[in-house]
């Protein structure tokens, strides 16, 4: 047990590095050699001056009582953390006493930890009694009325895009699938930057989509139907918005691509860490924390995300748990929730949470599309399944063979599916996945008396 009170592991601190580069430099730096003036404050915070090349040590700080695991270097590195903070926490894990003493914090340490402490004290404690109402600081402007005139104005300009929209997907209908083939993606990009311009960024994306479906393989007109006809779906509801359910209406607000943030009451839990994952693009990084809470049973998605060549901020290494605060967003059907106030350090997660078979996945998954048509995953955990290898491809069966789920495409040829495969040994298992419309994402498994979760990602 570490000075903290809470016992990481050196796999759980290398989970937060934002690339494998940065957990080999990092586990270089995890040795007394180039540290000096390393301490903790008994709280969750930890700091040491590293030697690097210049005349200068490196002024490295971690502060794990926030919203997942903070840092600061004087370093240039653009990377979150960056290797220094992966070293200093990897010393703190070995349980040198004599390396990471406990006393109070150096000046400029001090500094950092302080001004972060006062800033989570200005945002207000949540609320962590059951109904009580959101916390989430309320938006601040000079002048509400221009505000609500630029949100008007943006709000024409969307409905002016989706009924543009309308008008090509019911041209792209008229003169049939197969001349999508033909006209190549540059139809679509051209369609997508009009929505772009129409401040509609949710329909780009899914109208980018659209244009690489046709060199998807065979299938596709299927595949392209689908996807139109949820586009139109959307569209609708969007023009129509006014008719809608308050919790639907936020819902297509957030497909259309509108700013979503927390309007539900706090949720204060133990949320045990089930899967983490990064998705990247040109613009913008996302990680994807999922988790569980182990008093209410409740699931929920935390979303960070990066710029562009930089990881997200919040890390919450899957094996772990936060006594924290979750404030809801809106919408109908939504799990999407922000991390607020996290009171104590993470420590170890306990035993798994409940699965169920595979008829209770699909049902809940069913459930899901109900509130939000446009879904684009569900998580799900199958409880005693086993990974089998069929004529079409992989699957997850119940342990009765009655029953099975297949893996989605993008779940194949990763390093995680064979990890899952040598971890059954074909045997049954409990999985953390993400159910898609096109099968399955294994994300977590457990094998049976192994109580300690193995990330697939």
């Amino acid at each position: 047990m570490n000075q903290l009170g809470v016992r990481w592991t050196a796999e759980q601190v290398l989970a937060l590095a934002p690339d494998a580069a940065s957990a080999r430099a990092g586990s270089r730096l995890g040795t007394a050699v180039p540290w000096s003036d390393a301490g903790y404050d008994g709280t969750g915070a930890l700091w040491g001056l590293c030697r690097g090349s210049g005349t200068r040590p490196y002024r490295t700080a971690v502060d794990l009582t926030g919203p997942g695991a903070a840092a600061k270097c004087s370093c240039p590195s653009r990377k979150f953390p960056c290797k220094h903070a992966l070293g200093l926490l990897l010393l703190w894990v070995s349980d040198d006493p004599v390396v990471v003493r406990e006393t109070a914090p150096a000046d400029w340490a001090a500094e950092w930890l302080d001004a972060r402490r006062e800033r989570a004290a200005a945002r207000g404690s949540a609320e962590e009694e059951p109904g009580a109402a959101s916390v989430a600081p309320a938006a601040r402007t000079a002048d509400p009325e221009a505000a609500r005139r630029r949100a008007e104005r943006r709000e024409a300009r969307i409905s002016a895009g989706a009924a543009e929209l309308e008008q090509r997907l019911a041209d792209l209908l008229r003169g049939g699938l197969a001349a999508a083939e033909h006209a190549g993606y540059g139809m679509w990009e051209e369609t997508a930057a009009r929505m772009v311009d129409a401040q509609a960024p949710g329909l780009a994306s899914r109208v980018r989509e659209l244009g690489a479906l046709p060199a998807s393989g065979p299938g596709w007109p299927v595949r392209l139907l689908e996807e139109c006809a949820l586009l139109h779906l959307l569209d609708e509801a969007w023009l129509g918005r006014a008719r809608l359910p308050s919790a639907l209406a936020t819902t297509v607000r957030t497909r259309v691509g509108l700013p979503s943030s927390p309007g539900g009451p706090a949720l204060r839990d133990r949320w045990q860490v089930l899967a983490q994952y990064d998705q990247a693009d040109s613009r913008v990084a996302t990680r994807r924390i999922w988790l569980y809470g182990q008093d209410r049973g409740r699931t929920a998605l935390v979303l960070s995300f990066g710029a562009a060549g930089r990881a997200p901020e919040v890390s919450l290494p899957v094996g772990l748990a936060v006594d924290a605060v979750l404030l809801p967003h809106g919408g109908a059907g939504q799990l999407r929730a922000t991390l607020g106030e996290q009171f104590v350090p993470p420590f170890p997660a306990s035993g798994t949470p409940p699965g169920g078979s595979v008829t209770d996945a699909v049902e809940a998954y069913g459930r899901a599309l109900r509130e939000d048509p446009w879904l684009e995953s569900w998580p799900v955990v199958l409880a005693a399944v086993i990974p089998a290898m069929t004529n079409d491809g992989w699957q997850l069966a119940d342990k009765d063979g009655r029953s099975a789920l297949p893996l989605a495409p993008r779940a194949l040829g990763r390093p995680g599916l064979w990890k899952l495969v040598a971890l059954s040994g074909g045997g049954p298992l409990d999985v953390f996945a993400e159910l898609t419309p096109q099968g399955l994402l294994p994300l977590t498994a457990w094998s049976p008396g192994s109580p300690a979760p193995t990330p697939l990602t």
